[in-house]
């Protein structure tokens, strides 16, 4: 433990920078367009974000063979220094043979900007089901992590040198956002000494802002507020409306309690090893304590139905490995709030008979679906005005259908159909197929399994936009469209039609409403009217 010395100092005793200077970059430019390139996946680039600016100190680039199967099996690099999540670089067969010829690696975003080189020293074959089981416990795919490796991770691994441009920073972009040796020097500026973090995936409510008050007075020290920007739990809020939340209650702190600042980390979900990792991360950016809370990084449950982690493993963990640590853990338990001295206590210290109130995120959720006010003592009304705004009424939201069905005349009826009845209701209606987002089409051929993680990026961003996305596929891959399915939840409606297989019915040929297609189009505009999403009265429609 740190004691009280100050900020806290990095994990492994020195902060790592893996930004070159100017002159390096320009080599690097210069030579990147001869090597193999890789662009980055978005869990890639929040992880070269991090390494670049020390904040996973003591790494200096992705694990070796080495140190991630120490890391998987004992939480420790193989030189013994703790540490409990892998950060790896994972590729494709193509990438990872032309790296190990080339022996160099480019690497890049989406727009093809060089960002890092990595020279190559290693390449193993990843073991998913194994790294599963050692690092999140178990091979359940309900777990995203574990969906990761098993259904999106690539299946090697690459490590070696990592050069980082000084235009990759992202941390040094517009908003709150800082470097540790960035964030130190702000405490430095205030003198301040003892810093508190505060990890968080979700919007602040007011059980929070007590919770990061009270650990503000236990240890005297100027409060962090440390979310994480990055990719978190599918289903999560969106990152630009939780910020929003962030800053409207900001101002509810006194002048100079705390400071707000953005961390581009992509979240495991990975519970009691996770919650030691937030400790090393935050102990990085110079904070002496960090609050974890009841079931912190937990992804919530299994594929039976059970919790995924005990609601308190996590502050075990990081209370048993506390002596290699110079950030101390701030506990706490679950807090309810109290109607009769308007004021947040532990649920489980309360007097016999109190009445405690508690609203899940499953209720914030029915509510604003149903246009209903969140309550002031659960929410700040500044928050809730942010939340109302990204939560519209369910009738205002939009909705993604999922005709799947091979090509043929039931699928097209169908989907002909349904467009011409969500139109006489009033709602917008997009049909994306195989060809991308068409409007108003009549006719589109449905799309294979490997269009789906792209006919999914154009379902979000119809039913964000509030339209009704209107998609035939032509698979029935439960994984991909389960994926699918979390994706479009954020933002509305996520519905299922199965469509009866070509040749078994439709088979004039005739793109015109069969009568099965009518039963199922009237099947699913009930669906649609029993969950909220379709009000009013449809205009007349022509047999």
């Amino acid at each position: 433990m740190h004691g009280d010395r100050g900020l806290a100092p990095p994990h492994g005793g020195k902060l790592v920078d893996l930004v070159v200077d100017e002159a390096r970059a320009a080599e690097l430019l210069a030579m990147g367009d001869r090597w193999p390139s890789w662009v980055l996946t978005e869990r890639q680039r929040c992880d070269l974000d991090l390494l670049a600016c020390g904040a996973f100190s003591p790494l200096t680039g992705f694990l070796g063979r080495a140190d991630h199967a120490s890391v998987c099996e004992r939480m420790r690099l193989a030189d013994g220094t703790l540490w409990p999540i892998p950060v790896t670089l994972d590729v494709d067969d193509r990438t990872r043979d032309a790296a190990l010829v080339w022996g160099h690696l480019a690497l890049r975003d989406d727009d093809g900007q060089l960002l890092a080189v990595l020279g190559v020293h290693e390449a193993w074959r990843a073991d998913p089901q194994l790294e599963a089981e050692a690092v999140f416990g178990r091979c359940d795919p309900a777990h995203p992590s574990v969906d990761h490796l098993l259904y999106r991770a690539h299946r090697w691994y690459l490590a070696g040198r990592l050069e980082v441009l000084p235009s990759a920073r992202t941390l040094d972009a517009a908003g709150p956002r800082f470097t540790p040796a960035g964030l130190r020097a702000h405490f430095d500026r205030l003198g301040i000494t003892r810093v508190v973090a505060f990890n968080t995936r979700n919007p602040m409510h007011r059980a929070h802002q007590e919770l990061t008050l009270r650990a503000a007075r236990e240890t005297g020290a100027h409060l962090l507020i440390h979310p994480v920007v990055g990719p978190t739990k599918p289903g999560d809020v969106d990152v630009a409306t939780r910020v929003a939340c962030y800053e409207s209650l900001l101002p509810t702190y006194r002048s100079g309690q705390a400071t707000l600042a953005l961390l581009p980390l992509a979240m495991r979900m990975g519970g009691p090893r996770e919650a030691l990792w937030h400790a090393i991360i935050r102990q990085n950016f110079g904070a002496t304590h960090m609050i974890v809370g009841r079931d912190h990084a937990g992804p919530g449950q299994d594929s039976l139905g059970r919790p995924f982690y005990d609601p308190y493993a996590a502050q075990a963990l990081v209370r048993r490995h506390q002596d290699e640590l110079a950030v101390s853990m701030v506990s706490f338990p679950q807090l309810g709030y109290v109607e009769d001295t308007d004021s947040y206590e532990p649920v489980d210290q309360v007097p016999p008979g109190t009445q405690v109130s508690v609203i899940s995120g499953t209720e914030v959720r029915r509510r604003l679906a149903r246009g209903q006010a969140l309550p002031s003592w659960f929410t700040p009304p500044a928050v809730a005005s942010v939340l109302r705004r990204r939560y519209p009424p369910l009738p205002e939201r939009g909705v993604t259908v999922v005709l799947v069905g091979e090509p043929g005349a039931e699928t097209t009826a169908t989907a002909a159909e349904l467009a011409c009845r969500l139109q006489s209701l009033g709602r917008r209606v997009r049909r994306i197929g195989d060809e991308g987002s068409r409007t108003d089409q009549a006719t589109q051929t449905p799309a294979p399994v490997a269009d789906l993680a792209g006919l999914s990026a154009r379902a979000v961003e119809s039913t964000r936009a509030g339209d009704i996305a209107l998609c035939t596929v032509h698979t029935a891959d439960a994984p991909a469209l389960e994926r699918m399915r979390i994706e479009v939840e954020a933002w509305g409606g996520f519905f299922l039609v199965p469509v009866a297989p070509a040749g078994t019915a439709g088979r004039s040929g005739s793109p015109r409403s069969s009568g099965s297609a009518r039963a199922r189009v009237e099947a699913l505009l009930g669906q649609l009217r029993a969950h909220g999403f379709l009000t009013g009265q449809e205009d007349q429609v022509s047999a």
